[in-house]
């Protein structure tokens, strides 16, 4: 019987991170697409002008919407079937709040805005007409709050798909024929198909019969609204001390030196860093609803942990075989330099996956304070390490860097998760954790000694130790 709860377990595990891969997938792909056609009818100004106003747009949205995409979703996922209904209504509710506050604000600093931005108040209407952008974001973010809460996944999928395939679709024809006049109509049009998307697939307003005051409203999400003041506050560290970083990098080199670590990041971050994302999807709101149970918190976040590793020891193999192919296609040749950071770096992904997995209980039990405190402890490491590396070893120490970053918060959050919350790792865990750093560290020696032809010879033999293990 426990081993039927296991694979059926790792199935929908599995068929989350299958589904959600693909969502992110299509979503970079449209990316791209979006930005070749701006690229290639609107030209460099073109594609600069969309950079500031979308800069601007996330800027203002990260700071006025306080997380609630995130934070909202543990209060959804645990509550109970009698307090669903009230849930969702004070979600909704927040959502509109932030948005038009959000807005509000743009319209306030349009002005200003303008000026920071082009050194002038001539572009002040055009951030007067992008303030719905903000208010469109944040019932999108409560729509898809609410859906991953509840673990309606497969709707989730679909409004995500919907959204940014139709905001594609819609904007094309607009850089066609309006050229540069095109700009803010498609920026707000895309923002106006994924709130559509999101509602048409989102879960439908509670029976009227649900009364919440605008008080209870207040007191119901205070408790997303703190952690999602935590959860800003700790991406702001992060984003500062990244910005810290390339000015640094700036000053030592220029500005192709800063290009060059944002695409090796990227790379790592946002493409390798697939798999997170879509796990995360199906686990997080699963992690919450067991958070009070000591021995089920443990099993579920070992056994995230295992499938991580056992998905992640393949795919660094075949990442590092083709690691240059990988940067020839999402950039240049001109790019290659930073093959060494990115292949170095993949290893770190191990140590990603292993605190990762565990981070994730500081959220579920809504303890912003020890979540903002780590996360704030990683990002100034992770600047310090940065810094030293690339003095001493240039491209290759970054990589090195993104190792022992990781490294050590993992120690980090392994102290929480042990004191804090007195929680341990599953039986077999260091096992797999070590296998999965020498698996990396031997595809990066051996196709660097050797040829790219080893790491694939190793991806396909853990591709079938993955596979058998994921079974058992």
């Amino acid at each position: 019987m426990k081993m039927s709860k296991s694979n059926n377990l790792s199935s929908r595990v599995l068929k989350a991170m299958s589904v959600f891969g693909g969502v992110q997938v299509i979503t970079i792909l449209c990316s791209i697409v979006r930005t070749k056609f701006v690229a290639l009818w609107l030209g460099s100004v073109g594609v600069g002008l969309f950079g500031l106003y979308n800069s601007v747009i996330e800027m203002l949205g990260s700071i006025t919407q306080l997380g609630l995409r995130n934070s909202a979703v543990r209060d959804i996922a645990s509550a109970s079937e009698s307090r669903i209904e009230r849930i969702i209504v004070v979600v909704k509710r927040w959502a509109w709040a932030l948005g038009l506050f959000g807005s509000l604000m743009m319209l306030s600093l349009a002005p200003m805005l303008s000026r920071v931005t082009f050194g002038d108040e001539s572009h002040t209407m055009a951030f007067v007409v992008l303030s719905i952008v903000l208010l469109l974001t944040s019932l999108t973010s409560g729509e898809l709050a609410v859906l991953q809460g509840l673990n309606r996944l497969r709707q989730l999928a679909k409004a995500s798909i919907w959204g940014v395939v139709a905001g594609l679709a819609v904007s094309v024809p607009m850089y066609y024929y309006w050229r540069m006049d095109s700009i803010i109509p498609a920026i707000i049009a895309y923002a106006m198909t994924t709130a559509i998307a999101a509602k048409v697939y989102g879960v439908k307003s509670p029976k009227s019969s649900i009364k919440v005051t605008l008080v209870e409203t207040f007191q119901e999400g205070k408790g997303f609204i703190v952690l999602g003041i935590y959860m800003t506050l700790s991406s702001f560290v992060a984003l500062l001390m990244s910005y810290i970083f390339m000015a640094y990098l700036n000053n030592q080199g220029d500005a192709s030196v800063v290009g060059h670590y944002q695409a090796g990041f990227t790379i790592v971050n946002r493409y390798a860093g697939l798999i997170f994302t879509a796990i995360a999807m199906e686990y997080f709101p699963r992690l919450t609803r067991v958070k009070d149970s000591a021995m089920r918190t443990v099993a579920f976040v070992s056994h995230e942990m295992k499938i991580a590793l056992l998905v992640l020891m393949p795919v660094i193999a075949f990442f590092v075989a083709a690691d240059q192919l990988i940067v020839r296609v999402l950039y240049s040749d001109e790019f290659l330099v930073i093959v060494p950071f990115i292949t170095w770096a993949m290893v770190g992904t191990v140590f990603r996956a292993v605190s990762w997995c565990m981070a994730f209980v500081i959220l579920a039990c809504g303890n912003g304070k020890i979540f903002l405190i780590t996360e704030s402890l990683s990002a100034t490491i992770s600047l310090g390490l940065n810094i030293v590396a690339f003095n001493l070893w240039g491209y290759v120490g970054l990589g090195f860097a993104y190792i022992a970053w990781y490294f050590i918060y993992t120690i980090i959050v392994a102290v929480v998760y042990r004191r804090v919350y007195g929680l341990w790792l599953g039986k077999g865990m260091l096992w797999l954790i070590s296998l999965a750093v020498i698996v990396g560290v031997a595809s990066v020696m051996t196709s660097t000694m050797i040829g790219w032809w080893v790491p694939v010879v190793i991806g396909i033999l853990f591709l079938g130790v993955a596979f058998r293990r994921l079974k058992s």
